[in-house]
């Protein structure tokens, strides 16, 4: 941050009010400097200190906001170079490319392939960001026609890429609602471009032939008024992207650049034409830094991993994956089939699940909140204990869903299993299930 708390302390007005949810300004003040709180929740701060410790204390690397609303891309924020140091905030976003100069089929097939590359992971929806739609063909009615198509059709945050004002402003005109990403300003030209950009209130980008020159228009533009902007170092061959994406982030974070303290976009597409590069470019510029990455397609052995990757990357790695506590469904149970309690942490879920399904067995199996902990940490951590699982199972509501009682606990806890039936009243006969997942299939289909 710009500011240490102590300096953001002394614009502070010190009257401990407590309104903030913190006990003393002195505290808030540090939590502001660390990025964990918000300035807006101090009632008393003066509009002019309030301006001045914004810009102070924001992010080395700005936030930029692209489209509105629930589906709103946040790209940048960071502050720091490694994930170990500190959680990266905003999560890359992944863009499919899409031309006027292509035919009606292949643009239909873009779009198809946008609205339906998703997929579940650890209870989560991974799918793609944005539609980079490109003027080639010259033809404003045409370009015109392509973003409307897009804008009606998906529910997708728009890049639009021109270098011509007429051109920028027919799709603009289609789907300013939308807050597009304007691209791009260059020491050239877009001028124009930039007046549309700040007229509609939309991010803008910024294409310079090397960093130097990249910096030199985003001081430009900064000066002009302009907060945010997307940066474009013009690097095509991988060497030199990635030599100039950790210079930009070692920029901004270390030597506190102003210039080059945007979140950037790449273009793999424009790398290379086999496809499986691509994914190899756009796999690296994940690790390294970039804010947007545009694709040529989002065909699944190419988009898959790429999305698991920025899961990966972009998971807080101090704060388990959990699954919601409830009861779950696997091949459609019935009031005879068994019943399986175990932890809410997420891994746990997907093995213990996969097994099951593969099984055949229809089978109840109810997830019980752990905090995100396995079965063994937090059995040792009191939170999967015979009084806790009994609590929840009498108020989960499984009794009602089966006649029998018989619940199925994991192997590795079968110590706890004439506690667990006392707690329950002996009203349940607890059974110890194999203690690993992978017996799951066998143990199920020989009770059953």
């Amino acid at each position: 941050m710009g500011l240490s708390g102590i300096e953001i302390f002394k614009k502070l007005p010190k009257k401990n009010c407590k309104e903030c949810g913190v006990p003393t300004c002195l505290a808030f003040a540090m939590q502001l400097a660390q990025g964990k709180a918000e300035l807006s929740l101090c009632p008393y701060v003066t509009d002019e200190v309030a301006a001045e410790l914004s810009e102070a204390s924001a992010p080395p690397i700005r936030t930029v906001t692209i489209g509105v609303g629930d589906n709103a891309l946040k790209i940048g924020g960071e502050t720091v170079m490694f994930r170990h140091d500190k959680t990266f905030e905003n999560p890359v976003g992944f863009a499919i490319l899409i031309s006027d100069s292509m035919s009606e089929g292949e643009v239909d097939d873009k779009i198809k392939q946008f609205n339906e590359t998703s997929f579940e992971r650890v209870g989560l929806n991974l799918r793609p960001d944005l539609l980079a739609l490109k003027s080639e063909a010259n033809d404003t009615n045409k370009y015109a026609s392509l973003v409307k198509k897009v804008a009606e059709q998906t529910e997708g945050n728009i890049i639009l890429i021109s270098e011509s004002k007429e051109m920028m402003e027919a799709g603009l005109n289609c789907c300013k609602e939308k807050k597009p990403l304007l691209y791009a300003v260059t020491s050239n030209g877009g001028s124009d471009i930039a007046g549309l950009a700040k007229e509609n209130g939309c991010p803008l980008a910024v294409k310079g032939a090397n960093l130097e020159e990249t910096a030199q228009i985003t001081e430009r533009l900064v000066k002009e008024g302009f907060k945010d902007l997307v940066i474009d170092s013009g690097a095509r061959n991988i060497k030199q992207l990635l030599e100039d994406q950790i210079k930009i982030r070692r920029a901004a974070l270390k030597g506190k650049y102003r210039p080059l303290g945007f979140p950037t976009i790449t273009f793999p597409n424009e790398m290379t034409n086999d496809s499986m590069k691509e994914a190899m470019y756009a796999a690296i510029m994940v690790a390294k830094y970039a804010g947007i990455i545009v694709l040529s397609g989002f065909d699944a052995p190419r988009i898959f991993p790429l999305l698991v990757q920025r899961l990966n990357i972009y998971t807080d790695p101090q704060r388990p994956m959990v699954m919601e506590q409830k009861i779950y469904e696997l091949n459609t149970p019935s009031k005879n089939s068994p019943v399986i309690v175990t932890t809410n942490f997420s891994l746990t879920y997907f093995i213990v699940s996969g097994e099951v399904e593969g099984s055949k067995v229809p089978t109840w199996l109810c997830i019980m909140d752990t905090e995100g902990l396995s079965t063994l940490t937090a059995w040792s951590a009191g939170k999967f204990v015979p009084d806790l699982i009994a609590a929840y199972i009498k108020k989960i509501g499984i009794a009602d869903k089966v006649e029998h009682r018989k619940i199925i606990i994991p192997g590795y806890l079968a110590q706890i299993k004439g506690e667990l039936e006392d707690e329950l009243n002996n009203e349940w006969e607890v059974i110890v299930g194999p203690r690993e997942a992978g017996d799951l299939p066998t143990f199920l289909q020989r009770i059953a």
